[in-house]
């Protein structure tokens, strides 16, 4: 018997755990492990056809996810193209969203009707070394990690990153913005009593302030060695 057959392929499934990071409405699909490259569709499968294993199988468990999402929501056999900017290419009526780190893949979907931009991210706890902390943090933040105990500060820096990852996959397919990390400032709400949520804050003008009002609330959870951050931005939008 071939190792193949004694071990599937990973399959999508819905997380109801990481949808509470979410309004009601949005679809949360995740996968362990890489995507099967053969399950994709060929307008989907062309965008990797001269890629490294591991970006092989990153791509498929990502498009894979981002299907299943959208099947929970009616929509069914839609190939999710890469546009010219590298960003997935939803349907017109859904925004949505896609991560990947080791071992770990999510997409998230949800109808424009409900949700006008969202975005996901995870990461692994403790991959963001100490020595680019200064490049991720502005002060504050800096400010707040050294307060923490040392034993938090890995979490927390962690923490930032992600959800300032979120927020710019969010913000950018409804205005276009490239940011950097120091135009957010993250703070966490109720550090280590829950509920698990962050506020984020302009530090300086953003073309998504015609859209929002500050700050903007994310949440997150810390789950088996990663933290997964949300970031959703509800209709009605503000004027354009």
């Amino acid at each position: 018997m071939s190792s193949q057959s004694q071990f599937p392929a990973p399959r999508p499934r819905l997380s109801p755990a990481l949808q509470a990071l979410f309004p009601a409405g949005v679809a949360v699909a995740e996968m362990r492990g890489p995507g099967n490259a053969t399950a994709l569709a060929p307008e989907e499968a062309e965008h990797i056809k001269s890629a490294v294993a591991k970006r092989v199988g990153e791509f498929s468990a990502g498009r894979l996810c981002a299907k299943h999402a959208l099947a929970e929501l009616g929509v069914h056999h839609f190939p999710v193209r890469v546009a010219p900017d590298r960003q997935p290419v939803w349907p017109d009526s859904i925004a949505g969203s896609i991560t990947h780190t080791a071992g770990l893949c999510l997409a998230v979907a949800a109808p424009r009707t409900r949700v006008a931009a969202i975005g996901v991210d995870s990461e692994m706890v403790g991959q963001v070394s100490p020595d680019i902390w200064g490049t991720i943090c502005v002060a504050t933040e800096t400010h707040w990690l050294y307060s923490l105990p040392e034993s938090q500060r890995a979490a927390a820096v962690t923490l930032i990153f992600s959800a300032k990852e979120a927020f710019y996959k969010c913000q950018y397919p409804l205005v276009g913005e490239w940011l950097d990390f120091e135009d957010l400032r993250i703070e966490a709400l109720n550090w280590g009593s829950g509920p698990e949520g962050f506020t984020v804050i302009a530090t300086r003008p953003l073309a998504i302030s015609r859209h929002v009002a500050w700050p903007v609330i994310g949440h997150y959870l810390f789950h088996e060695g990663y933290v997964t951050t949300g970031v959703a931005i509800e209709q009605p939008l503000g004027p354009q």
